[in-house]
């Protein structure tokens, strides 16, 4: 069965450092694109980052580009965010995602939208207090 599950969640102050990781099990993890979504109380969920499914190519929102950085690895199945400088705003429910890849190149809009995904996880909490 196919699963991701996220860690890394918790309360940090402005201006701190978060690192999320993301396990997957249950599919071939290295023929998947990878991505991460949040979604703020009250509101939609939102893209952050994405990787392709080598590693070759991050994309990235325009409000967390220069201080969240997406990594993989394939040996170890996980995909890691990591977040510096952050924000209030920043405050959300991160969810880990997984799109069928193979060697196929996507346009970088693709990335941004939540349908083509076909894997996600529960989420991780991430409160930043002011």
């Amino acid at each position: 069965q196919e699963q991701l599950v996220e860690s890394g969640g918790g309360l940090v102050q402005a201006g701190g450092s978060l690192r999320l990781s993301c396990a997957a099990s249950g599919f071939r993890f290295s023929m998947y694109a990878m991505g991460w979504f949040r979604q703020a109380p009250g509101k939609e969920r939102d893209f952050v980052a994405a990787i392709t499914w080598n590693g070759d190519t991050t994309y990235y929102s325009d409000s967390v580009k220069g201080r969240f950085t997406i990594s993989r690895d394939n040996d170890k199945n996980t995909v890691t965010l990591q977040m510096n400088n952050l924000k209030p705003e920043d405050t959300a429910d991160y969810y880990c995602a997984a799109r069928f890849s193979a060697t196929t190149r996507y346009t970088e809009q693709s990335y941004f939208t939540e349908y083509q995904y076909d894997y996600w996880g529960q989420g991780t909490q991430v409160t930043v207090s002011s």
